[in-house]
C-alpha cells in the first residue's frame, strides 16, 4: 500500500494519510474490533484513525432500505427540483426528513431556499432544516450490499471514538467527507484538533466509489509536534 501524502490549506509537510481497505462492514459488528484488526501492523502511537461515517451507521444498524419509504407527493414535487448531487434529491431521502421536522417546515424551507436564490443567496433550504439533513447520507453510490439503503449519521459519535481510543491507544475521529473537497469531523476522542483533522481529509483519501476503504491512518512524519493533536 503506497501512502499518499496530504498537503491541504497549510499543513505542515509530513503529515501522511494511509488508507486502509477492509471487509465489508455489516450490521452488529463490533468497531473497536474490526478496526483494530485493520490498522494492526500500520498505525502507530501518536496516530490518528479517521473513520467513515457510513461503516459505523452501518455497523450500528442505523440505515433504512429506501424500498421501505413511501414519499409523499410533496417529497416528489421537492426531490424534482434538487440539484442532482444533493441528497434530497431522492423522495425516499426528503421523506425522512418530512418525517422528523413536518411537511410545513420543509415547505417554508423550500419556499425560503428560492427567494434567497432570487436575492444571490445559496443554501437556505440546507441551513433552515439544518441537523435533520446533515443526518441522513443517500443512497446513491453507496457499496453493495447498501446501495438502496438509506443512511442516517451514527450514534454518539464522541463517546464512540473515545471508546475506540480506550481500547486501541490511538485518536480516532469519526468523518464525513467527499470528493466535492469537504470534510466534517462529526465526532473526535479527547486531545485532537477538529480544524486540522478536517483540513487533513479534505482530499478525501476515503475515497468515494468502492475503494472499500472506510478507515484512514493520519501519520505524522514531520519535525515539531503532531498538527493533529492540541499542544
Amino acid at each position: 500500500m503506497i501512502p499518499q501524502c496530504v498537503r491541504e490549506a497549510g499543513l505542515p509537510d509530513g503529515l501522511v494519510a494511509i488508507p486502509i481497505r477492509t471487509r465489508l462492514v455489516r450490521p452488529g459488528d463490533d468497531i473497536v474490533a474490526l478496526v483494530g484488526a485493520a490498522v494492526g501492523g500500520i498505525a502507530r502511537p501518536g496516530d490518528v484513525v479517521a473513520i467513515a461515517e457510513t461503516a459505523v451507521a452501518i455497523a450500528q444498524r442505523r440505515f433504512v432500505p429506501a424500498e421501505y419509504v413511501r414519499p409523499s407527493r410533496v417529497a416528489y414535487a421537492l426531490a424534482r427540483r434538487a440539484g442532482a448531487l444533493a441528497t434530497v434529491n431522492q423522495p425516499e431521502s426528503l421523506q425522512l426528513v418530512i418525517d422528523q421536522v413536518g411537511t410545513r417546515k420543509v415547505v417554508f424551507a423550500g419556499i425560503a431556499h428560492v427567494l434567497g436564490r432570487l436575492r444571490g443567496k445559496r443554501g437556505v433550504f440546507y441551513e433552515l432544516l439544518g441537523a435533520a439533513i446533515a443526518a441522513i447520507d443517500g443512497y446513491t453510490g453507496t457499496l453493495p450490499p447498501y446501495e438502496r439503503a438509506i443512511v442516517f449519521g451514527p450514534a454518539e459519535p464522541d463517546r464512540v471514538c473515545a471508546e475506540l481510543t480506550a481500547a486501541l491507544g490511538y485518536g480516532f475521529a469519526i468523518v464525513d467527507a467527499n470528493d466535492l473537497r469537504k470534510a466534517k469531523a462529526l465526532g473526535l476522542s479527547p486531545g485532537l484538533v477538529r480544524a486540522n483533522v478536517e483540513r487533513a481529509l479534505l482530499a478525501n483519501p476515503h475515497g468515494n466509489s468502492d475503494e472499500q476503504t472506510p478507515l484512514v491512518v493520519l501519520t505524522w512524519r514531520g519535525s515539531g509536534p503532531n498538527p493533529l493533536r492540541a499542544a
